[in-house]
């Protein structure tokens, strides 16, 4: 039994027409390589060397373990194929190798990406948080003040933050001075926090590692009472005092190293990234934000407000939709109805309680960010005088204009 193929040696780009047939006989068994018109020998492979290439419809391509990369053999037509098949029993042996071989890379790629899932929901949250107690907090505050420039211009298109009130002895800023002191009176914190009143249009608020804290006025804008400004603050400063921003950045930057060990590639990885990602988005875990929200409830408790304020700000500005809904399973920042309940459990009835902020000092604090100044209108257009030619009767500007019949 016999097949024809066209065969290429790997070195040199000349196709030959050949006959190939097994010698049972060599010692090992040898597919011998024939000129298909003197029959002269042009080559040998060891038959259980012979593989299969990947190859074109309808075309089988044979290559050998001890030959050149190049060399192969071409076969078409169903009969020659099959007599191929037949003659080389091992390619069947190869083809099954290559399968299982393929189905365990397939598997170690599968349990690689579960180790980066598992590593990046258990294991580095928790050497985060191991991780932040032992960062010297001068160094975290030069990093925050490195944040704060990126922030500035991720918010404001390069333009600069216009900070609302810059002036630190002025009424709303010594009140917010003060409601900070008392609540990180008496706990051992590194950092004094230092909040910000920023112009913007973006309702929100956010820390950044080092003890900076920012408040966006349109935040403010929808903080109608004292308890509900104190609350996000105290929230905020929650995070200042559990060091969530730098956590968080080490999480971040440890799951990009994660990754790129897994996928071979380490040249992403940077600091000034890591910043963006998780600073910018401001979205700290699941556990952080119970942490803050903690410490929120806390801070009412032990300053005499009710807490119930950072809830009633939540339910205006973050309502959850049907879409955020779907993601829940997917996304490290709780639902706003999910911390509501867990803040109504941290809502214990205060007594004599007093607002965070006198009326004179919310009422500075209302007017840290007053509406721009509107610009001048343009005048409007001069209306045309009615020609008292094609009128019976004179048109004052005034009077309105006449039915269409």
């Amino acid at each position: 039994m016999e097949f024809f193929a066209r065969y290429q040696n790997g070195e040199i780009a000349e196709l030959r027409d050949v006959v190939c047939v097994v010698d049972l006989a060599a010692i090992p068994v040898t597919l011998v390589i024939l000129d298909a018109k003197t029959r002269a020998a042009v080559d040998s492979w060891v038959a259980f060397d012979v593989f299969a290439r990947p190859a074109r419809a309808l075309e089988l391509r044979l290559g050998s373990l001890g030959r050149a990369p190049g060399a192969r053999l071409s076969i078409a037509g169903v009969e020659n194929m099959r007599n191929a098949r037949r003659l080389l029993p091992s390619l069947r042996y190869h083809q099954r190798r290559d399968f299982w071989r393929q189905a365990q890379i397939g598997a170690l790629a599968t349990l690689a990406l579960l180790s980066v899932i598992v590593a990046y929901v258990y294991g580095v949250p928790l050497l985060a948080e191991r991780l932040v107690a032992i960062v010297p907090p001068d160094w975290e505050k030069r990093l925050g003040d490195t944040a704060a420039g990126q922030i500035e211009i991720a918010l404001t298109d390069g333009k600069g933050f216009e900070i609302c009130d810059p002036d630190p002895n002025s009424a709303a800023n010594r009140a917010i001075a003060r409601f900070v002191d008392d609540a990180f009176a008496g706990l051992k914190s590194p950092f004094t926090p230092n909040v910000t009143v920023v112009r913007s249009d973006i309702p929100n608020a956010f820390a950044l590692p080092g003890g900076q804290a920012y408040y966006l006025s349109a935040l403010l804008d929808a903080s109608q009472t004292p308890e509900e400004f104190a609350g996000v603050l105290s929230h905020e400063l929650g995070h200042v005092y559990y060091r969530h921003a730098m956590e968080t950045l080490i999480s971040t930057s440890a799951t990009g190293l994660l990754v790129g060990f897994i996928l071979g590639d380490m040249t992403g990885i940077s600091i000034p990234a890591a910043i963006g990602s998780a600073l910018i988005d401001n979205r700290f875990s699941r556990n952080a934000e119970r942490q803050a929200d903690s410490f929120a409830a806390a801070t009412a408790q032990r300053l005499g407000y009710s807490p119930a304020g950072l809830f009633d700000l939540l339910d205006r500005v973050a309502k959850d939709d049907a879409f955020g809904r779907a993601l829940a399973l997917f996304s490290n920042h709780p639902l706003t109805d999910e911390r509501r309940a867990a803040l109504e459990v941290l809502d214990t009835p205060v007594p004599n309680a007093r607002p965070p902020f006198n009326s004179t000092e919310w009422a500075a604090i209302k007017a840290m960010c007053p509406p721009p100044p509107q610009t001048e209108s343009e005048p409007a257009p001069e209306q045309p005088i009615a020609d008292p030619s094609t009128s019976a009767e004179p048109v004052s500007p005034l009077d309105p204009p006449p039915l269409q019949q």
